[in-house]
């Protein structure tokens, strides 16, 4: 079973006994056991001055890009990382003031758009040049460490949804993300990671023995983490991504979607390890509230062969070849950037969307970033903590 850096780090904490501490943390933030940390670290004789939370705040209660009013009575002060805009994102200087040691231990999901690992590296950013130390308490990307897929991030398209310039599925640990991001920005900063053990790159999440707890209100499970890469991407559509369901980003319609002909569509694009399965469903809120719409349940029938960022991107071009009168690319205001399209931040280019516009072939568009895979694979591997 892997052992998480938090449990790792309460084998001996006499080494930040004397230290007042701050937490960047939600409710994956939970032992082996399932005791949350910040229970278990006061049973230690920790100084817990302050509690951050992030995007949907620490029980996730909160839906996507809705500023987090509410928090929970703790014996702890709690600090919302996520309000009603960008400056929201970043810790005040006065919070910082009483804190020598900032822990870091939530549960990332291996998407670059997953905001959680975003909000640490604008809190390294944010400490950078002071006395504050940053500990990230590491556990497994859900994914894996070994298969990358999508572009690179773009830097020009950077936003709360891309900050880290990396393809969409990175294959790295939020520890192994800090260390990239500490050298990408050069930081002047203290970081320190506490290392799993018993994780290997070569592991999806259900083969670490941990409880799955849901990181944020639509990622229920690890099926749904495994689909996101690229089913995220139909939030800049006016496309369903199954928000209002029981099963988001597995589930995937809109009222002018025809099932049978959109699964015939998908499944002729010869993309290995998917099956796309023709519904029709409900959503309780979120688009298309209340109206029964077609669409598709993507099924993964193969861990080693589904790439969900190109499944993601070939059903937006089937939807754009079947249904050019009918889909849209959104614009409007997403994750707090107002001038450009919610699809471009989250591919981390402008080439996808314009490519599917243009009409490409679905295999062309698919096989260009493949160079940008090749070398991302080959340059994460100095940051590195873990074997396969």
């Amino acid at each position: 079973m892997t052992v998480t850096g938090l449990d790792i780090l309460l084998r001996d904490t006499e080494q930040i006994r004397q230290r007042n501490i701050g937490l960047i943390v939600n409710q994956t933030s939970v032992t082996g056991d399932i005791r949350y940390s910040w229970e278990v670290l006061k049973t230690h004789g920790i100084r817990l001055k302050k509690i951050f939370s992030p995007e949907h705040g620490l029980f996730a209660t909160e839906q996507d890009q809705i500023a987090v009013t509410y928090q929970p009575e703790l014996d702890c002060e709690i600090i919302s990382l996520y309000g009603n805009s960008a400056e929201t994102l970043l810790p005040q200087r006065e919070v910082l003031d009483n804190l020598d040691l900032v822990l870091f231990d939530i549960q990332d999901v291996g998407s670059r758009y997953y905001t959680y690992v975003n909000t640490l590296a604008l809190f390294m950013e944010a400490v950078s040049g002071t006395d504050i130390e940053i500990m990230v308490l590491d556990r497994p990307n859900p994914l894996g460490g070994r298969i990358v897929e999508g572009p690179i991030l773009d830097m020009a398209f950077k936003s709360f949804v891309g900050i880290f310039p990396v393809p969409v599925r990175h294959a790295l640990t939020a520890g192994e993300l800090a260390l990239l991001y500490r050298d990408y920005k050069k930081l002047d900063l203290k970081l320190s990671i506490v290392k799993m053990e018993g994780w290997r790159r070569s592991m999806l999440f259900p083969e670490t023995g941990l409880p799955w707890i849901p990181p944020s209100p639509n990622m229920p499970t690890f099926d749904t983490a495994e689909v996101y890469p690229g089913m995220c991407l139909f939030e800049g559509l006016n496309v369903s991504e199954g928000r209002g369901s029981t099963t988001p980003f597995q589930l995937s319609g809109a009222p002018f979607i025809h099932p049978g002909e959109l699964s015939r569509q998908c499944a002729s694009c010869g993309l290995q390890g998917a099956a796309f399965r023709p519904v029709w469903f409900k959503p309780t809120f979120h688009k298309f509230s209340g109206e029964v719409i077609g669409g598709i349940w993507l099924h993964v029938t193969d861990h080693e062969r589904f790439r969900p960022f190109a499944t993601g991107v070939a059903m937006t071009a089937a939807l754009r070849k079947l249904y050019a009168e009918s889909l849209q690319f959104l614009s409007g205001v997403y994750e707090f950037n107002d001038t450009i399209p919610a699809f471009d931040l989250l591919a981390g280019n402008a080439t996808v969307r314009s490519s599917i516009l243009e009409g490409k072939e679905t295999g062309v568009i698919l096989a260009s970033w493949l160079k940008e895979e090749m070398e991302f694979s080959s340059f994460k591997e100095q940051y590195h903590l873990y074997d396969s």
